[in-house]
């Protein structure tokens, strides 16, 4: 194939196509008509040799060629705009930007309560945009709609780029007055009742079914490999709710390490290890390659790595 004779139009007519799915909505995108949409779409399948998104009961569904196209054509068209669009310096102490971060709630009470205390010095007239993981998806990621999320990720497209920000070990938190801290054996951690707390990934959450562990996450899942089953009674996405839980009633929190520090000071709570072993947990950042080249957010995205390392030291 002579690369001088592909028109490069092409390129970001498939992009489109595969982000929305749909001819109609790309040729919206794009502001062009259907018919040349769908001509794109013929051109497109002459030049790879491949259909790329196919007509199913679900809609126009993208062949095995198309996703291994899609995180390639979005890295060489995201390179191209970075190079075209004039580089504009970023000054953090001038600027007014707004910046729209997805944090879980341990990420927020955990990282975020610092970085917003070094932003009030070094950048004081950004605004931050604090959203749920319920409230946005991947598609609002990919596409910029969100600069960036920070949560525990099992997996993520492989379009995006990504950084750990650090590892947390797993603490156990309840009252200081709770018998059960004199004798902090498996036996009787089993035998107690407990809070679960998690809320990962994207999207609207669904309810958790107990009888499901495999669903659980990381402390439940060690437990079944040992055989053994905890008695959750409250399940929460909040982790001061599970901590304000667990201070108050005779009920243990099992959650990351530095959601339980928060408590450390607290002389009516005891932080105590788990009685069986918990891998640590990798908290990530994670965002779109339309974004890494941008200035204001390669700041932003230093500046919470380097008060991560500063709250592991």
């Amino acid at each position: 194939m002579n690369i001088s004779k592909v028109d490069l139009n092409l390129l970001v007519y498939l992009d489109v196509l595969l982000r929305e799915g749909s001819v109609t909505k790309a040729a919206n995108q794009l502001s062009i008509t259907q018919p040349a949409m769908s001509n794109g779409l013929r051109r497109l399948r002459d030049l790879f040799k491949d259909p790329l998104l196919v007509r199913t009961s679900r809609g126009m569904t993208p062949t095995k060629r198309a996703i291994e196209l899609q995180p390639i054509i979005r890295d060489v068209l995201s390179k191209l705009e970075t190079t075209i669009k004039p580089e504009i310096e970023f000054s953090p102490l001038n600027t007014s930007r707004t910046f729209r971060i997805m944090a879980s709630d341990y990420a927020e009470s955990t990282l975020l309560m610092e970085v917003i205390r070094r932003l009030t010095t070094e950048a004081p007239n950004v605004s931050l945009d604090l959203i749920t993981p319920s409230d946005v998806t991947f598609h609002d990621v990919e596409h910029g709609k969100v600069d960036m999320a920070i949560n525990r990720f099992e997996e993520l497209p492989l379009s995006f780029h990504q950084k750990v920000v650090w590892y947390d070990t797993f603490s156990c938190v309840t009252n200081r007055r709770n018998p059960l801290i004199e004798d902090f054996s498996l036996e009787n951690y089993l035998g107690a009742k407990h809070i679960w707390v998690s809320k990962t990934g994207f999207g609207v959450g669904v309810g958790i079914d107990p009888k499901e562990v495999q669903k659980l996450g990381w402390v439940d899942a060690e437990l079944t490999k040992i055989g053994k089953k905890r008695n959750i009674r409250v399940f929460t996405r909040h982790y001061h709710v599970a901590l304000q839980l667990a201070k108050a009633q005779n009920i243990i929190a099992t959650l990351p390490s530095k959601a339980a520090s928060l408590y450390l000071d607290d002389s009516e709570v005891k932080i105590l290890p788990p009685p069986f072993d918990i891998p640590p947990i990798a908290l990530k950042i994670a965002w779109s390659p339309l974004l890494h080249h941008d200035a204001g957010h390669i700041w932003l995205r230093r500046l919470i790595v380097n008060v991560g390392a500063e709250l592991t030291q």
